[in-house]
């Protein structure tokens, strides 16, 4: 009887050992540069970059909802942030996690090379 308890049990630690590093993946510490050079690469991937807030814009939605956007710049190329909330970095440094978009379709209008950040924080 414990042949038996034993390959099910062993079958399973494998495939949790193959699944683990799937579901733990880490975001990829990038740049707005190499984002930008790369678009293609980084398409549907977490990130984390790095860099100057510019062109800061807050919103309402349509809903009722605030949200804002900025360019994230690290002096030779900027990438599009948007987030939902008020901007807690108004200008200067700030780190950013979530999803870059070569193209992200919302409702009738078009953008590309995007983050959608789950997390700002001012530098």
């Amino acid at each position: 009887m414990l042949p038996r308890m034993v390959i099910p049990v062993g079958f399973a630690m494998l495939l949790l050992s193959l699944l683990s590093p799937v579901a733990t993946a880490q975001p990829v510490r990038t740049s707005p540069s190499e984002i930008r050079g790369n678009a293609d690469r980084f398409d549907g991937q977490a990130v984390t970059l790095s860099g100057t807030v510019t062109n800061l814009q807050e919103q309402i939605s349509r809903a009722g909802r605030p949200y804002y956007t900025f360019d994230l710049s690290d002096g030779s190329e900027a990438v599009r942030v948007f987030s939902f909330g008020k901007a807690r970095c108004k200008s200067g440094g700030a780190t950013v996690d979530g999803t870059f978009a070569k193209v992200k379709q919302q409702g009738q209008y078009t953008f590309s090379n995007e983050v959608t950040a789950t997390r700002v924080r001012c530098r």
